[in-house]
């Protein structure tokens, strides 16, 4: 930080920034200096002192209250982050006091998140009651991008190749499923226990959002196979989808444990994919396993050994999407240097 920055930082005052956010949000400064149980002359004496910090009018006053000049909407923007980030640095902390002693962010993509997540962090969790789990759904390559820049300490998708990220990422692998094709049970293909998705191009289809892997992996068969896709509807989650197949939509391609999960929910049937793409590995992603703090190492160690015994892989395999892996590390959670085999069809 700059020592001008720093300078400035020194001089802005948290509670000055408070009355100045009551202010802009009761339109008056009589209104605030009540609701924050101060003497109105104080609170405009603070937000002269605040104007004078950044050398520049953030209100206007009039007879009725006031009103924000641009700059007073651009500072009122950065308070409430300001404010938000430490009232939630305040709960986290609190949270210490209580007993917690870790605190994991995990970002996971929706096929994790349905299939294998609830079972595998609710034992975790079993286990140690103190660590505290923040997990967030995102989109597969938006799960990399987060770990890539440090918003996420561990991932949980289907890895492609992280090139465009710009960070050399660390996976372990995690789980395994198929994708089949979901539809009602008076569909032509119903009858078939296998189909290719070539058959599936001739009928109207019920899609995820187009960034999804399960969406990119179909709109890259479709090109391969030189025929158009017959998209029908996209919706934004798994439960939609088959709610809107169920309801004669199209057909749809879903995770088989996913399907297998929501079963019950209409009237409807999986015939098995048998092209290649549709079996896909879930890895577990991070920066650098080995620099991960010991509550995430834990979390990531639970989850590897998670994986059902019949795709044994020690955890010593541990694969770097790029050549610069960890050269020496424990032996649970170690990568290897070789480069992983970047998934062309993710999920």
């Amino acid at each position: 930080m700059k020592s001008s920055e720093r300078n400035f930082a020194r001089r802005i005052d948290l509670t000055s920034l408070q009355l100045f956010v009551a202010v802009c949000e009761l339109g008056s400064i009589g209104k605030a200096a009540e609701r924050e149980f101060i003497a109105a002359s104080a609170v405009s004496k603070r937000l002269s002192d605040l104007e004078a910090t950044v050398d520049t009018q953030l209100l206007y006053r009039h007879s009725r209250g006031v009103r924000l000049t641009p700059a007073g909407e651009s500072l009122l923007h950065h308070a409430r982050t300001v404010l938000y980030g430490l009232e939630k640095m305040q709960g986290e902390l609190s949270e210490y006091a209580d007993g917690v002693r870790g605190h994991v962010r995990i970002h996971a993509n929706i096929s994790a998140i349905v299939q294998f997540l609830p079972e595998d962090l609710g034992a975790f969790t079993r286990e140690h009651e103190q660590i505290k789990i923040d997990l967030e759904e995102h989109l597969s390559p938006d799960v990399m991008q987060a770990v890539s820049e440090g918003a996420a300490d561990l991932g949980i998708c289907h890895v492609r190749d992280s090139a465009s990220i710009g960070t050399p990422l660390q996976t372990l692998p995690y789980r395994e499923d198929r994708l089949v094709l979901v539809l009602p049970h008076e569909h032509p293909l119903a009858g078939q226990t296998e189909a290719s998705f070539a058959d599936v191009l001739d009928h109207d289809i019920v899609g995820l959002h187009a960034n999804s892997s399960i969406s990119l992996a179909m709109q890259q068969a479709a090109a391969a196979a030189g025929r158009p896709l017959k998209l029908r509807i996209q919706v934004t989650g798994l439960d939609a989808m088959y709610r809107m197949i169920d309801n004669g939509l199209g057909v749809g391609v879903l995770p088989d444990r996913a399907f297998a999960l929501m079963q019950g929910v209409g009237q409807l049937q999986a015939v098995r994919l048998t092209d290649e793409w549709a079996h896909r590995e879930l890895r577990i992603v991070a920066r650098d396993f080995q620099a991960l703090p010991m509550t995430a190492r834990l979390l990531a160690e639970h989850l590897r050994a998670s994986q059902p015994p019949r795709q044994p892989e020690p955890l010593q395999r541990a694969t770097a999407i790029t050549d610069t892996a960890a050269a020496s590390a424990p032996p649970n959670l170690a990568p290897n240097n070789a480069p992983a085999r970047a998934q062309a069809l993710p999920a």
